[in-house]
Parts: C-alpha cells; sequence; structure tokens
C-alpha cells in the first residue's frame, strides 16, 4: 500500500499542465540544493521554530524566481495560473519535501481577500509586499472570549480623525512575533453585537501600543502568541470593505484558508502515513490486526480528502451562495482535522509503551520528543484552532441544513 498516490486525471493529462508539472519539478529539484538543501521537511503547524530566517530566505529565492501567489492576476504581480495549475504547483512541492512557508498568511489569506475586498490603494501598497515576502502578517481573530465563537469579538476601535484607536486582546495569534502586519478583525459599533458592528482592520505591528507575549504549547514551542493592543492605531483607509462589514470579509479570508493549499497539506498527510507504516514494518506492529486496519482506513481516510478538496476546487468556478460556501468549508475542516488528530493517536499506538518516554526511535534517551510524540501532541489542537468541530457542525446544522439554532 503507498501512501502517496496521485490520480493522472488531476495532474492532467492536458499536455500544458504535464508541461506546467515538469517545470516545477525541475525547478525545486535544481534549487532545493546548496544553502537551501537542509531545509527540506522543516517548519509547518507545530515546528515553525525550525530555520525560520533560512526559510524566509528560501521564500523570498521562490518570490524571486516567480513561484508566489500563482494565481493572482498578472498585474498584481502573479501569473495568472489556472485553478488546476495552482493544485499541481501546490502538489509538486510538497512532493519534493519543500520547507513549510513562512508567508502562508499573507500569500494564500490576506493577497486573496485583499484582491476580492480591498481597495485599489490597498491592493497597490500591501500586495507588492506579499509577493515579495518583505511583509509578513498574522491573524487577530481569536480572543479569550471569542475563540472558535469569532462573533464574539470584542476588541474595540473607535476613529479618532484620521486613525483608528484599538484597544483588546487576540489570542493563539499564529507567528504574532515574527509579524510585520495584522489583520484583524475589531467591533468599530459600540453597543453591537454578533455578527454586526465588525470591521477587518490592517493593522502595524512594530508600534507602542502593540505588546506581543509568546504562548509555550504542549510541544515546548512557542508559535503561538497573545496580542494585546492599548490604544495602537492604524490609519483610517486601512479597513478592508467598509466599516461595520467586517464578518462578510472575515468569512472570506477563511474561505481562502481552505482552499487550495489544503492538497499540498494532504500530500504532506500522505508522506507522515507513510512514514508511519514504515515505523509499523519495523517494529512489527503491522503484524497486529487491528492496527494494520486502522493504517488502512488512514489511507481510505486521505482519499475522502483529497476528493473533497478537489470536488469542492472543481465547482469553485460556479456560482456558490454563501450558505453552500460555508458548509463546503465546515466539511473540509472537519474531514481534515479529525483524520489528522486520529493519525496522531494511531502513531502512539504504533509505538506503544516506548512512545511514553522522550527517547529517539532507536531507543537512544535524549530528553526531547520524537516526530511521533511531537504529531501527537499537537495534533490534539488540530480540531480547536481555526474553528473548533462543535462550531463546524453547527454551521453545517444551522446555515446549510436550517435546522434550529442551539439553545444559548
Amino acid at each position: 500500500m503507498s501512501a502517496i498516490q496521485t490520480s493522472d486525471s488531476v495532474t492532467g493529462t492536458p499536455a500544458d499542465d504535464r508541461r506546467f508539472a515538469a517545470e516545477i519539478r525541475e525547478w525545486l529539484a535544481e534549487n532545493l540544493g546548496g544553502r537551501f538543501r537542509e531545509l527540506r521537511g522543516l517548519g509547518g503547524p507545530g515546528r515553525e521554530h525550525e530555520a525560520f530566517d533560512e526559510r524566509l530566505e528560501w521564500d523570498r529565492h521562490l518570490a524571486a524566481a516567480g513561484w508566489t501567489c500563482l494565481g493572482w492576476p498578472a498585474r498584481y504581480g502573479g501569473r495568472d495560473a489556472t485553478l488546476r495549475q495552482q493544485v499541481i504547483f501546490h502538489e509538486e512541492y510538497a512532493k519534493a519535501d519543500a520547507p513549510a512557508r513562512v508567508s502562508h498568511l499573507g500569500e494564500e489569506l490576506l493577497g486573496p481577500t485583499l484582491l476580492a475586498f480591498g481597495t485599489e490603494e490597498q491592493k497597490q501598497r500591501f500586495l507588492p509586499g506579499i509577493k515579495t515576502v518583505t511583509q509578513l502578517w498574522c491573524q487577530g481573530y481569536s480572543e479569550p472570549g471569542a475563540g472558535s465563537d469569532l462573533a464574539a469579538v470584542s476588541t474595540s476601535a473607535r476613529l479618532d480623525g484620521e486613525h483608528w484607536v484599538i484597544n483588546g486582546q487576540k489570542i493563539w495569534t499564529s507567528l504574532a512575533h515574527l509579524s510585520d502586519w495584522c489583520f484583524a478583525v475589531c467591533r468599530t459599533e459600540p453597543g453591537s453585537v454578533r455578527h454586526k458592528g465588525l470591521s477587518y482592520l490592517l493593522v502595524p505591528m512594530k508600534q507602542p501600543g502593540v505588546q506581543v507575549r509568546p504562548i509555550v504549547q504542549l510541544t515546548g514551542t512557542s508559535e503561538f502568541n497573545e496580542v494585546f493592543f492599548d490604544d495602537a492605531r492604524t490609519e483610517a483607509g486601512l479597513v478592508v470593505g467598509a466599516p461595520g462589514d467586517g464578518w462578510r470579509v472575515a468569512m472570506g479570508t477563511l474561505t481562502f484558508e481552505r482552499g487550495i493549499s489544503t492538497v499540498g497539506q494532504q500530500i504532506r498527510f500522505a508522506r507522515e502515513l507513510a512514514d508511519l507504516e514504515a515505523v509499523a514494518r519495523s517494529t512489527g506492529a503491522l503484524g497486529d490486526p487491528v492496527l494494520a486496519e486502522r493504517l488502512d482506513r488512514a489511507w481510505v481516510g486521505l482519499r475522502v480528502l483529497r476528493a473533497h478538496a478537489l470536488r469542492t476546487l472543481e465547482s469553485a468556478h460556479e456560482t456558490v451562495d454563501a450558505r453552500t460556501a460555508a458548509g463546503q468549508a465546515s466539511v473540509s475542516k472537519l474531514l481534515w482535522a479529525n483524520w489528522h488528530r486520529g493519525l496522531g493517536e494511531l502513531a502512539m499506538d504504533v509505538l506503544g509503551a516506548p512512545g511514553l518516554l522522550a527517547r529517539d526511535l532507536d531507543g537512544a534517551s535524549s530528553g526531547e520528543l520524537n516526530e511521533w510524540q511531537r504529531l501527537y501532541l499537537f495534533t490534539r489542537a488540530d480540531t480547536i484552532y481555526g474553528g473548533s468541530n462543535e462550531v463546524q457542525r453547527n454551521i453545517i446544522a444551522e446555515r446549510v441544513l436550517g435546522l434550529p439554532r442551539e439553545a444559548r
């Protein structure tokens, strides 16, 4: 059983798609060497601390060669790549075991949001820095009292002449300690509740009114942060969409978050599964029929993830109402989050009792978590961040199926 397989119908029977895939493979093979050779496989959720400066240099190298922001219009620095070509790029990038991108939040979330909702002035000002990876962004959504329930946001922003003045706290803000800017959802209409009265602001992080405090995770790393705004300021014109229309813009960002790049994510998942199968063979765990069946089921689950992602992406050109789009995004999040968390649990069962000790896989005491222990611990958060399982199911039930709202 091979966990990494690609359907010919996906990577392209058209000759131009095959040439595009070959171009990407050749470029990656040539450039993932020399000073970048040691970056293969580094970074990603739970491992963002790995060679960050070197991965930033790699991202800028990609940008200089024209391999960032492929789907953007050419007039904004993109390549006008088709949806199919973007899928091919993410697949080939993941297959090459290229390092996780440090510019994901800017390129995959904010960039498309600005293209869809931003003013021309905002596009001209910010898209070049995202394209060249000279400005790094973080996402200011969750708060201590508004985690998965984003509509409960209380961080406020009031207009004071030519600036918004921001007060409040965000939490679980990935890479905030390394970011230049934050796209933040704030309550700009006093007395408003839930989805109304919110605005989507672009806020500079390097100012006296912003304090960032890292949060130590179960894995011992600190890629998440809490961010405090104390009379922080941003220009009045740096609201994306109209003031008070932040909920619609924020939901647009979440749709982009669960888009094309998830195809590459699934290739990485497949590699993790293949590596776990190899561990099961070496330890004899594959001889356990229960574990063998669970590994088979994990492979099937991965194919389901892929089928759903491709079906959703292929219908992206169609007119989809907001209710359907919300349902597709929520199903996607439920599928991959539960699958990946299950893989972490399966890894611990494959390792058995030795998995309880901080030892290398060869048995030597190291005092450090091995890759499977880190996977298990970090994937406990997969079903929480980005919208918890419970919230995703409520979205599907209430907004898609039209079931009665849950009692609150």
